[in-house]
């Protein structure tokens, strides 16, 4: 049969073509202020998607993510993490709030008498021989909006959709809330591959342990004033012997690889938030400068 499409592959097409993302529904939520739930870390993916009202998502030693209606946020890495009404509500366990308040349609209702708010939250994995390359290129928290311009055609309607689903419950809701999640996933992912492709962070990693640290810093906090020295530090490594490693492992200077893993996130933002040049350049890192100081 002939092909409609004989445009070349592109890196990202690539990757998406072989990835398959298997999403589970922990639980709708509906909470009301004050509330509050921590998530065990496990090498499972999570995510949440706000349905209904607004919350705060925590993970330690980092800034807090304020999330909205129409908000997405995964944890490509599973870490520990805690979501809320606000930063000092009480928070439990989310399995002993499943344990506790759960019915039998995977519905959970419980907090206070306050102002509620409506997740869907859940895990999900990815069945891709490139997995792990994928996930590497991902910073703790990817946040994804409906409403951003670029994805909102479409990605607005499924979104109505899942909020209808949790509005008026039916018979293959779990089913429905996991292939809805699938296209939210699938959609982030996109949009933050697509930006690492273009600031060339899809090739292998490194294999040297302090460098493969040293990424994992800069990728996870990538906002931080790092320097040479300061990299080079939390590598257990002197500034020089650090710098000619990390650009045999990768290819270029760490200075560099920061400025492409802002670059990166940054574009992620413009296709997956809606937010504003200020507010992007901001949560990528303050007006996307570097703390040079001769670090090249």
């Amino acid at each position: 049969m002939k092909l409609l499409n004989t445009a070349a592959e592109d890196d990202v097409t690539g990757l998406l073509a072989t990835l398959a993302v298997r999403s589970s529904v922990y639980c709708v939520s509906d909470l009301g202020a004050p509330w509050g739930f921590e998530v065990a870390g496990a090498d499972l993916a999570k995510f949440h998607v706000v349905l209904d009202g607004g919350c705060w998502l925590r993970l330690a030693r980092t800034a807090p993510v304020r999330l909205e209606r129409g908000d997405l946020a995964i944890l490509p890495r599973g870490e520990q993490h805690t979501v809320s009404d606000q930063l000092d509500s009480p928070v439990t366990g989310l399995d002993e709030l499943i344990a506790g308040y759960l019915d039998g349609g995977a519905r959970l209702r419980c907090g206070g008498d306050g102002e509620r708010t409506r997740l869907l939250c859940g895990g999900f994995t990815l069945a891709s021989p490139a997995t792990e390359t994928m996930l590497a290129m991902l910073p703790q928290v990817v946040t994804m909006t409906s409403s951003a311009a670029p994805v909102s055609a479409w990605i607005g309607p499924v979104f109505a959709l899942a909020h209808q689903e949790a509005m008026t419950p039916a018979p293959g809701a779990q089913a429905i809330f996991a292939k809805l999640a699938d296209l939210f996933l699938t959609q982030a992912l996109r949009a933050y591959l697509t930006g690492a492709a273009c600031n060339s962070l899809h090739r292998p990693g490194p294999t040297d342990p302090p460098i493969d640290h040293a990424i994992t810093l800069i990728r996870n906090h990538a906002d931080r004033q790092w320097t040479v020295q300061a990299l080079a530090r939390e590598s257990g490594l002197s500034r020089t012997a650090f710098a000619t490693r990390f650009r045999a492992a990768t290819g270029e200077p760490p200075i560099q690889h920061l400025v492409n893993v802002r670059l990166s996130q940054a574009a992620a933002y413009l296709t997956s938030a809606d937010l504003t040049i200020d507010a992007i350049a901001a949560a990528s890192h303050p007006a996307l400068t570097v703390k040079r100081s001769g670090d090249r």
